[in-house]
């Protein structure tokens, strides 16, 4: 591999295409250095000596680590495929692929249609051993690079939270304060709503007993207007998700956890798909800090009202079963023989 190489005519004669990517929306909107050094390729396809040359920037703000569809990639590999292209031109490999498997299957390709690889430092040919032997290691080095980002980023977080001072987003009825840290929302009507909530239950003891009294009263629940910041609310017709999301949440009774959710990878067709906020059991957390700050209610009151919940809800596929008292003696113990689900009735 030597910058002066020179391209056979053969290789001329096809087109260059220029990959252009960025991981993040966050990087498309502000790195612009980046991105203008990408599209530079051009100029320096050309001084190569094609004629042809294609852009392709579909998988601006997508990851190439594996896990997210990657449309650009997808063509590019078919115009290898096609014998169409010449070479493939990028600022490093990461640009092209930071997973071994796309890497080596992309490289495959080139070797197969002798194609080059170019990017500022010189121009490759997959063909020759050497080269394929450091475009190996470049790309190696691409992916152990992304693993020990994220692991130092995963690293510090996890340190930072279990002093409970990583600032993860909060449920309604708390801020982030700037100076003094966490603490109940300023607003009062937010603080009433939140308790409400609470008293009504320790009235009731249900849930939807709770939402339909509150409903029939015409009260209403803050809803967030400005997404995540949880800054300025719009105030709706309460819901039973409202209610139940507040009973449910361990943070409104001092507890400040962290991995709540976990995610989980499958394997569709010869890729890996990550899907996440799985929900896990509170025990299962990484990190959960008792006592953190002050809460709306206190821990044992909260595990009554868990061991409540998980009472109520008799007819959830592995949970208690129970006949309620009900004048129906097999409601919520017998099963329907076709579709296994437990029979019900509406008083």
């Amino acid at each position: 591999m030597t910058d002066v190489d020179i391209l056979p005519p053969s290789i001329l004669k096809r087109k260059a295409v220029v990959y252009v990517r960025q991981s993040t929306q966050a990087q498309v909107q502000n790195n612009l250095e980046s991105q203008r050094r990408q599209y530079e390729l051009v100029d320096e396809a050309r001084r190569r000596g094609f004629r042809d040359v294609e852009v392709i920037d579909d998988d601006l703000g997508r990851s190439a680590s594996g896990t997210v569809a990657r449309p650009g990639f997808d063509k590019l590999v078919a115009g290898l495929c096609a014998g169409n292209v010449g070479a493939v031109l990028c600022l490093d490999a990461s640009r092209l692929a930071r997973n071994g498997r796309d890497w080596h299957h992309l490289l495959e390709l080139c070797g197969l249609v002798e194609a080059r690889v170019i990017d500022l430092e010189g121009v490759y040919n997959p063909c020759r051993p050497n080269d394929r032997l450091l475009l190996g290691m470049k790309g190696s080095i691409s992916e152990f690079e992304l693993g020990i980002l994220r692991s130092r980023m995963l690293d510090a977080a996890r340190s930072k939270a279990r002093r409970g001072e990583l600032r993860i987003p909060v449920p309604i009825g708390y801020i982030w304060h700037r100076e003094v840290g966490l603490g109940f929302d300023p607003d009062l009507r937010v603080q009433e709503a939140i308790r409400q909530i609470f008293e009504r239950f320790r009235q009731q003891g249900s849930g939807r007993q709770v939402y339909r009294a509150l409903s029939a009263e015409r009260v209403h629940f803050p809803r967030p207007s400005d997404g995540k910041r949880s800054v300025s609310f719009d105030w709706t017709p309460i819901r039973y998700r409202n209610v139940i999301s507040v009973l449910k949440n361990p943070f409104y009774a001092g507890a400040y956890a962290y991995g709540k959710t976990e995610k989980r990878t499958e394997i569709i067709d010869g890729r890996a798909h990550k899907t996440y906020k799985h929900p896990r059991a509170l025990s299962d957390c990484e990190i959960l800090l008792k006592g953190h700050h002050e809460g709306y209610i206190d821990w044992s009151e909260y595990e009554r009202n868990q061991k409540q919940l998980s009472l109520n809800d008799f007819g959830r596929r592995g949970g208690p079963k129970s006949g309620r008292g009900g004048r129906s003696l097999l409601i919520g113990l017998m099963a329907c023989g076709r579709c296994g689900r437990r029979l019900k009735v509406g008083y």
